[in-house]
C-alpha cells in the first residue's frame, strides 16, 4: 500500500461514517482530499482493480471488507499517534493532526501495538474520537450534538466534529474542554445561539455553529 492509497482509503471511511449506507461520490473524495476529480477517478480504478472498493462511474463508491480494515487501520495508528503526542510530548490537541497525518503510514505492527500497551490501552484520541481495535472493532459512545439539548439539559462535553486548528483554538480560548460538564441556560431565538453554563460556575455565550460542532453524553 502506498501512502496515496493508505489516505483514500481513509478518507472514504470518514465519508461514508458522515452517511452510513449511502455511497461516497468522486466529487466529496475530491473535496476530502482537496484535488481534482479526474485524479481521484484514477485512483477509484487502481483500488477497485486491487478490490479494497467497490466503483462504479456516476455512482460513487463503498470499501469492501479488505479496504474497510486497511483504512481502520490506519486510523488506529492515527489516533494513538495523537494519544502519544498529547499525553508524552505535551502537544497541544489542535497541534497534532499533521503530525499524526505522517506517523500514521510507519508499516510496524509491532511497533503499534507496543504503543498502544504504553498508552495503556486508550479507547479515545484527544478530540474525543473512538480508536479502532487492532482487529478493526470500534466502539461508538452515544454521544448528542450540543445543538440539539433542550433548555436545562446537561451534558458533558465529550468530543468534537469540528478538529480544524482554529475551532480548537476557540475551544481552548472559551474554556470549553473536552469532560466539562455543561447545561443549556437558555437558546436565544434570533440566530439560535446558546448560553451555556459550564461546570455550575462560569456562562458563556456561543454560536448555532458551535454547538453544532460539540458532541456530549
Amino acid at each position: 500500500m502506498t501512502i496515496t492509497e493508505e489516505n483514500y482509503l481513509k478518507a472514504i471511511y470518514k465519508l461514508a461514517e458522515e452517511e452510513p449506507g449511502q455511497d461516497v461520490s468522486t466529487n466529496r473524495i475530491a473535496a476530502a482530499l482537496t484535488t481534482r476529480a479526474a485524479s481521484v477517478t484514477d485512483m477509484l480504478r487502481r483500488l477497485a482493480d486491487k478490490q479494497l472498493l467497490e466503483y462504479e462511474k456516476y455512482r460513487g463508491v463503498r470499501l469492501t471488507p479488505e479496504g474497510r480494515r486497511l483504512a481502520l487501520l490506519t486510523v488506529r495508528k492515527h489516533r494513538l499517534w495523537e494519544v502519544f503526542l498529547v499525553q508524552q510530548l505535551g502537544f497541544n490537541w489542535d497541534e497534532v493532526h499533521d503530525v499524526a497525518e505522517e506517523l500514521e503510514h510507519v508499516q510496524s505492527p509491532l511497533l503499534m501495538r507496543r504503543l498502544d500497551e504504553f498508552l495503556n490501552f486508550p479507547t479515545l484520541d484527544p478530540h474525543g474520537d473512538p480508536i479502532p481495535a487492532e482487529n478493526g472493532a470500534v466502539r461508538r459512545p452515544a454521544h448528542r450534538l450540543l445543538a440539539e439539548l433542550g433548555v436545562g439539559e446537561c451534558g458533558t462535553l465529550a468530543s468534537v466534529k469540528d478538529t480544524s486548528a482554529p475551532f480548537l483554538q476557540y475551544l481552548d480560548k472559551m474554556g470549553l474542554p473536552l469532560g466539562a460538564r455543561v447545561r443549556i441556560l437558555e437558546k436565544i431565538a434570533f440566530d439560535n445561539s446558546l448560553e451555556v453554563q459550564i461546570n455550575d460556575e462560569r456562562t458563556v455565550v456561543i454560536s448555532a455553529e458551535v454547538g453544532r460542532n460539540l458532541f456530549t453524553a
